[in-house]
Parts: C-alpha cells; structure tokens; sequence
C-alpha cells in the first residue's frame, strides 16, 4: 500500500461516520393512507364527553343515595338525565337521519362497539330517566332505587365504551393507544361527574365527589403518559397543534379543579363552583384534544407509514 493511498481510504472513513439523514415517511403522492374521520368534532367529541359525564354521574347518584347524601344524589340523576339526552342528540344529528339510530338496534353484535354502545345508551336512557324523574317527583321509591342501581350498573360501560368505538378504528392515534384509552376516558369521565358533583350538591355532602376528582386526575395523568409511550412517535399528534393545546388546557383544568375541590371545596362554596367548572372543563376539553389527535393523526401520512413499516420490521425479525 502506497502512502498515496492511506489519505484516501482514511478520507472514506470519515465520510462513512457522517449522520444519517432523518427518515421520510411518505405516501402516494403524499396523499393519506387512510382516509380521516368524517364525524363533527363538536358532535362526536360532545357524544363522547356528555355520555362520560352521564355514566360516571349515575355512579355517583349511586353512591350519593347509599350514604346519606340525597340532594347530591337527587342533583346527579338530573344530570346523568340531560347528559345523555344530549349525548344521544348529538350522535342522532351525526348520523344525518334519525331512523338510523334505532335501525342500529335490529341486530346486537357484539364484536361491534357501535352495536354494543347502540344497545347500552337504549338500556341506559330510560334507567337513568326513570332515577331521576322518581327523585324529583318523589314518588315510586321501589322503582327508583331500582332504576338507579341499573344506572349505575350501565355507567362505568357508558363512560368508557366510545374508547373501545374510538380505538377500533383505524386512526393512529386511537388504535396505536387502545389499551390505555378506556381508562384516561373513564379517568377523564369520573372527574368531569366529581366536578358537576361539586357545582350541584351542598359542601357538607361534596366528600365523596372531592376524593373522586383527585383520584380521577391521578389517574388520568397517568393513562394519558402510558398512552404516549405506547404511541410512539404518534404521541406528536398528543402534544402539538390544536390537539396540544386542548390536552395542555385540560392537565392544567383538571389539576386545578381537583385541588380547589380537595383543598377548598368542604369550606367555600365558591371554591366549590370554581373546581366543580374547572374539572368540567378539564373533561371536556380532554375529550376534544383526543378527538382532535385523531384527526391529525390520519390525515398525515407519516403517522400511518412509520408504525406499518415498524411492524413490518418486527415481523420480519420475527420470522428470521
């Protein structure tokens, strides 16, 4: 070897160590690899909020009835009421035409989630009406503890099946989570019934609603952080753009409510409102973060390429 020839063979080393240049995941055309969610935010994502905020209200009428707490319990029940009627108004104004909301009940198939959900609210609906309207009137006690004790029964599923609707589709974003994503709904879902709880019922009763949101913010903290490690780079559609700034909106709402309610919310009764709002809000705003997540998520074609290519990848190592 001459001494010519060293400078050069070093001169390849040196560009064989060069950064390789970030990956580019692109589709035909940069066209979507799938086609995004067709459903209305404020319908779809109002659906998945007001009937979160029914089913984990009905538990803790449930609850409120059990220990003592009637006005609590009575104020619940009227909430579970219109929560779900505006659920229900919301995904029948999605749908376009109203018929097709009971054509859906002619068949229950059970490895379909909108099947399943269909035939929950129809169960549901007429429980957590009959609750309320026997609490307010007063009359048919039997009838109403019965009705309560369904409602309650039904709400835990009513609060977290449109996750299971949500990650059986498929977007990224809902399907890459679909493990953690029935909890941060039922999470988000309890603190926004322990906020309304907070609004509606008298301090002296608000113990149980106030333990519950500071549990239910925990708990959504923690879902929502498993739920971005799982994703992967998908968690960027979590953090950036409309859907950051909802998600970001609801930690900070959902912190402070529960915080205000735990610390304030048995002595003032404006401390009460300003936690009970501030956990509604929180909800609310989780559920249109996710909502928005998922859009972002499908329709950008990197988000569906990489974990394809990944899980290509995976099968291929597997196989070998």
């Amino acid at each position: 070897m001459t001494e010519t020839e060293r400078p050069k063979r070093r001169g390849r080393r040196r560009g064989e160590q060069l950064m390789v240049p970030h990956a580019e995941f692109e589709s035909y055309y940069g066209r979507p690899v799938i086609k995004a969610p067709s459903w209305s935010a404020r319908d779809i994502a109002g659906y998945f909020f007001m009937g979160g905020l029914a089913g984990a209200g009905s538990v803790l009428a449930a609850g409120a009835q059990l220990t003592g707490r009637p006005t609590t319990a009575t104020a619940m029940k009227v909430s579970s009421l219109a929560s779900v009627s505006l659920s229900a108004a919301a995904l029948v104004h999605d749908l376009g035409v109203p018929s097709r909301f009971p054509n859906m009940l002619r068949v229950l198939k059970p490895t379909s989630p909108m099947s399943v959900g269909s035939w929950l609210l129809a169960g549901y609906g007429p429980a957590a009406g009959a609750a309320a309207v026997t609490a307010v009137s007063g009359r048919l006690p039997r009838v109403g503890a019965a009705a309560t004790a369904t409602a309650a029964l039904l709400g835990p599923a009513v609060a977290s099946y449109t996750a299971v609707l949500a990650s059986d589709t498929a977007v990224p974003a809902w399907h890459g989570a679909h493990r953690e994503l029935p909890y941060l709904f039922t999470a988000s879902a309890t603190a926004a019934a322990s906020g309304m709880a907070l609004l509606l019922g008298p301090t002296h009763e608000s113990a149980p609603a106030r333990c519950a949101a500071a549990l239910a913010a925990g708990a959504e903290e923690v879902a929502t952080r498993a739920a971005e490690r799982r994703l992967g780079m998908v968690a960027e559609t979590y953090r950036q753009g409309r859907a950051g700034s909802l998600l970001r909106a609801a930690r900070l709402l959902t912190a402070t409510g529960a915080t205000t309610g735990l610390l304030l919310g048995h002595r003032s009764r404006p401390a009460a409102v300003v936690g009970g709002l501030a956990l509604l809000a929180g909800s609310a705003c989780t559920r249109f973060g996710i909502f928005a997540a998922g859009v972002a998520s499908a329709e950008d074609p990197k988000y569906t390429v990489a974990p394809q290519r990944a899980a290509a990848n995976s099968s291929d190592e597997a196989a070998s």
